[in-house]
């Protein structure tokens, strides 16, 4: 079956499935929380990540074979992606065969090589996963089935955000909050990080896990002090302390930190620095973004290079997606699922979907759908209505 279009279009948010309609008990965490962050030295964008970060709109991307079946895959940055996808990209696919992704995700790899980056993944990612998803219609398999099959009866997740509280009501066994504070803060940061993790602990008790995502903010000298002073709360891991392509930052981490935990990876793009740090032993524990890195056929490439360096793989917000949720339902050594609790406390889960097929976790366990390709539920209608 040849692939007869290619279309990357704007669509109006994240939240694919539209607004929640039931009220929340109180403002979600993310509306107004302070997160360290890359520009937290410059004053003017310290506090909200949202003031400095591009509003362009997310990407929606319809592959389409000969017969008029259609896969759908989602990614970010709407302007400069879907330019690359329509003016680059897609013309150069017309006529290949839909079901040859591994052929298909290297002649991106190769056409993208002159400019490469972060904005070409992200546009080689939305086409990959609509392929995967047009694959399993075609197949009538859902997606997990067609990369190996089921490795668990369900995916057990823990939930990132500062709502603690709300997350063990709903039955997570383990939480990952957003670190407040990091060198730009300075010499009461360290203090006014330990009361928020003591605080969070204590909610928490000794039965849970418990991590923190440092979320790029820091250098290597404070990740030292940070994880030396968190020793007392038992965290789990420690999240993506450095600037993503300070991989020699990572590497002295690990050898200042040798019995800590170290996670990381949400913004690399390409199979290289995974590599490095595989070789390396720089990470525990990988996290790429299945709509940043490649799409499906890049994460699993990512989640090989992990398995035979005997290390873990965590999707960046993998259980948020039915792509995510395939990945995580197939893939031996991803142990936990990552579930980015952005909604308010006291809106159900299944009210903030990013689409109408996308599961959620009942009880800190997720189950994806069933339904061929991605199990996304979207109709033609449905595409369209989420266009911008």
């Amino acid at each position: 079956m040849k692939i007869k279009s290619i279309q990357a279009f704007a669509i109006r948010s994240d939240l694919m499935g539209g607004p929640p309609v039931t009220p929340a008990r109180r403002p979600s965490w993310l509306d107004d929380a302070e997160v360290a962050n890359p520009m937290s030295r410059y004053p003017r964008f310290k506090r909200l990540r949202a003031s400095w970060r591009p509003r362009w709109p997310s990407v929606g991307c319809l592959v389409t074979a000969q017969d008029g079946s259609w896969g759908f895959g989602a990614s970010r940055y709407g302007t400069p992606v879907i330019a690359i996808i329509n003016e680059h990209l897609a013309p150069l696919l017309l006529g290949e065969s839909c079901m040859a992704i591994e052929r298909l995700w290297d002649m991106m790899q190769h056409m993208t090589s002159p400019y490469g980056g972060g904005l070409a993944q992200y546009a080689i990612s939305a086409i990959d996963l609509a392929l995967w998803d047009l694959k399993g219609k075609l197949l009538r398999q859902p997606v997990y089935e067609l990369i190996g099959g089921p490795c668990r009866d369900s995916i057990p997740c823990y939930a990132t955000g500062n709502d603690t509280d709300w997350y063990l009501e709903l039955g997570f066994g383990a939480t990952k909050l957003a670190c407040p504070y990091g060198p730009a803060d300075g010499s009461h940061a360290l203090d006014l990080n330990e009361a928020f993790v003591a605080e969070q602990r204590d909610l928490l008790g000794d039965g849970l896990d418990l991590m923190v995502d440092c979320w790029m903010a820091f250098d290597v000298e404070f990740a030292v002090r940070f994880a030396q002073r968190m020793q007392p709360y038992r965290l789990r891991w420690i999240e993506d302390c450095l600037m993503p392509d300070d991989l020699e930052g990572q590497a002295a981490l690990r050898m200042r930190l040798p019995l800590e935990t170290l996670a990381g990876g949400e913004h690399w793009y390409t199979l290289a620095p995974f590599a490095n740090a595989a070789a390396r032993r720089s990470l525990d524990i990988f996290q790429p973004d299945l709509a940043w890195s490649g799409g499906l056929t890049g994460c699993l490439k990512i989640a090989h290079i992990a398995q035979g360096a005997g290390l873990s793989i965590i999707a960046h917000a993998g259980m948020n997606t039915a792509y995510g949720q395939h990945f995580g339902m197939a893939v031996a050594n991803a142990p936990i699922g990552e579930y980015f609790a952005g909604a308010a406390p006291g809106v159900p889960l299944q009210e903030v979907r990013l689409t109408p097929g996308t599961q959620v976790p009942h009880g800190g366990l997720l189950v994806p759908s069933n339904e061929p390709g991605f199990g996304l539920g979207l109709t033609p209608d449905g595409v369209q209505a989420m266009a911008a």
